[in-house]
């Protein structure tokens, strides 16, 4: 493939796999994106400048927009990254998540089938779309089992509900109109660029400035963790590897319960980043309460990406954790512009539902 769109290429993730298909191919790259509270350009800076490399601010229900684009720029191959994404947000305000995650795949879906449809017959063979979902359309887990492709859908939060309708119309389009897809659904990714309301960067600057550690009930909920950068070269395995109407399971096959992860970072900054105060920072730690909805387990089987694609990840959780760690320590700008916006690390996800902000 010569051209890939991605959307949602200025978020955590999406910028990753810019980075990584800039550094690691041949491809050329258009970046669209709303750039919401979520989305920082600065995230590319390390690729800005590079010719194979372009951005547009497009919101992806925008079809006019999303068309000018295709018929322009003519990919070879749509990532569809855009989306909102955090499950505390998503209580609180879910209109934004089925406006972006459901109406705006939608949009994205039929301006892709136009524009496919009027391909030529190589052009059509060569085509792909890929869109990137999240293990959380599964639903959760007990203290055994693991999520297949397999796996019915059974989301819990107004963000996962969100996803599964998106993945579902993909599917639809597919099996309706022949749209060439593929979907791949990830399990909790961490590591740089990562916006500072998720668990492993909010806990990572409140505990080096000593600040108190919110964990949810007694932080017995478990998640498989995967490293960004993994993700990402996975990401683009799977559009060049991958069976058009497959689904792909993409995990790090490390488990680590909510309060573990905590007091791993902890342990770190003591490490890395040590203080004149003589307690550990893991007596920063509160317990505060649960999100409504939270599900207890998160484990996916990636058995299928290992055999099918070749792919396999390369960090482990501690080398990756400590990557994270460093990257945030070090990069003090990054972290200012990004809490000079709207966000302040303040608890977000108590919201009953009752009243919506719009």
């Amino acid at each position: 493939m010569d051209k890939v769109l991605i959307t949602g290429g200025a978020g955590f993730i999406g910028s990753a796999v810019i980075r990584h298909v800039i550094s690691n191919t041949s491809m050329q790259v258009l970046n669209i994106d709303k750039l919401t509270y979520a989305g920082n350009l600065e995230s590319l800076k390390d690729v800005a400048t590079n010719s194979r490399y372009q951005f547009e601010k497009v919101d992806i229900c925008d079809r006019q927009a999303i068309r000018n684009v295709l018929q322009h720029w003519k990919p070879d191959a749509i990532m569809n990254l855009a989306a909102e994404s955090h499950v505390d947000r998503s209580i609180d305000e879910p209109s934004q998540f089925i406006q972006t995650n459901i109406f705006g795949t939608y949009a994205l879906l039929e301006e892709a089938r136009v524009f496919w449809g009027g391909l030529e017959s190589e052009g059509q063979n060569k085509f792909r779309f890929h869109h990137v979902s999240t293990d959380e359309v599964y639903g959760e887990l007990g203290e055994t089992g693991y999520f297949t492709e397999e796996t019915p859908y059974n989301p819990s939060s107004p963000y996962s509900a969100s996803k599964a309708s998106s993945d579902h119309l993909v599917r639809a389009w597919n099996k309706t109109y022949g749209l060439p897809i593929i979907i791949t659904n990830c399990s909790n990714n961490y590591g740089p660029y990562q916006f500072p309301e998720k668990l492993i960067p909010l806990m990572i600057l409140n505990a080096k400035n000593f600040k108190q550690l919110p964990v949810y009930g007694q932080g017995a909920n478990i998640r498989d963790w995967l490293y960004v950068d993994d993700h990402a070269k996975a990401l683009v395995e799977v559009l060049l590897k991958g069976k058009v109407g497959d689904e792909y399971n993409i995990g790090g096959g490390e488990e680590k319960s909510n309060i573990d992860v905590v007091n791993l970072i902890c342990d770190l900054l003591d490490e890395i980043f040590p203080s004149k105060l003589e307690q550990p920072r893991s007596n920063l730690v509160t317990f505060v309460q649960d999100r409504p909805g939270h599900d207890f387990r998160y484990a996916i089987d990636a058995q299928k990406i290992f055999k099918h694609i070749g792919w396999v990840p390369k960090e482990t959780f501690e080398t990756g954790l400590r990557k994270t760690v460093n990257w945030y320590l070090n990069n003090e700008s990054w972290i200012q512009h990004v809490l000079d916006g709207s966000y302040r690390l303040d608890r977000l996800g108590l919201n009953s539902g009752n009243a919506e902000h719009v």
